[in-house]
């Protein structure tokens, strides 16, 4: 549901993802409850709320490992519920998703849990593998940590190593779920900086889940607010911190009752 005030994706955009009156029960509660929301290319979009209002299921359904009871879902012009498993493959090589945890592999090296995406999904030979591992390393400033392994490396490393396997196959789409989840202050600015010059150098369509206000200062083009399962408020950044909207305040903390 839109709400007075708010501001939504630029008109004439081309749309990347796009949800349409989308439900999602577990047993009797709805999680997501006729969501509609919107993201264009080249955006990013954060989506906030509290614990249990849908963020992460959101994420879930874009990248298709949940299909909604009711409504539509189109990511890069595929109709989620009806995609075909062929295409649903296709699709995902043109996405990355960055877990809250990294989700690394720790028997594998930094760079074999980079390549392992274009090694099970690829038929480039070793060197051309190992010459995107080594630039992606690169990019997320990284270089020289091919062969260490996740548990020699501190928690904003592990975070950026697994950002650098979310790009390795140069996704059009990221998926972002608490990427400043068990950082410190510090290493937690470096990441949302990462992520912000990242989508601008590399035109990528972002979705963010989460809960940082200091996030969407750097990251955001718009945020977006979830409550029971659906749209609270939908604007830019500064828009959003500065909301008279009682719903807004309360989240920030600015609203003593």
């Amino acid at each position: 549901m839109k709400h007075q005030g708010t501001q939504g994706p630029a008109s004439g955009a081309e749309s990347v993802i796009r949800f349409e009156d989308v439900t999602k029960r577990f047993g009797e509660k709805a999680v997501l409850d006729k969501l509609s929301l919107e993201v264009v290319r080249g955006e990013t979009l954060c989506i906030m709320g509290p614990s249990g209002t849908g963020k992460s299921v959101t994420l879930r359904h874009i990248i298709g490992l949940m299909k909604p009871d009711s409504g539509s879902i189109f990511v890069g012009g595929h109709e989620m519920s009806t995609i075909k498993p062929d295409d649903l493959r296709d699709l995902r090589r043109r996405m990355g998703y960055l877990f809250q945890d990294g989700a690394l592999i720790n028997w594998l090296s930094v760079g074999d849990n980079i390549a392992l995406p274009l090694r099970e999904t690829t038929d480039l030979t070793e060197a051309e593998i190992l010459d995107r591992v080594n630039a992606k390393l690169e990019l997320v400033k990284l270089d020289g940590a091919f062969d260490k392994f996740p548990n020699e490396i501190s928690g904003g490393m592990r975070k950026r190593v697994g950002l650098a396997r979310a790009l390795i196959t140069d996704p059009e789409i990221v998926l972002y779920d608490e990427p400043n989840s068990g950082l410190d202050p510090e290493t937690s600015q470096g990441v949302d900086r990462l992520i912000r010059e990242l989508a601008n150098t590399l035109d990528i369509t972002s979705v963010v889940v989460t809960h940082l206000v200091s996030c969407i200062r750097v990251v955001a083009d718009r945020v977006l607010l979830l409550e029971a399962g659906n749209t609270v408020v939908d604007c830019s950044p500064e828009d959003f911190i500065s909301s008279s909207h009682p719903r807004v305040k309360r989240f920030l903390g600015k609203d003593p009752d």
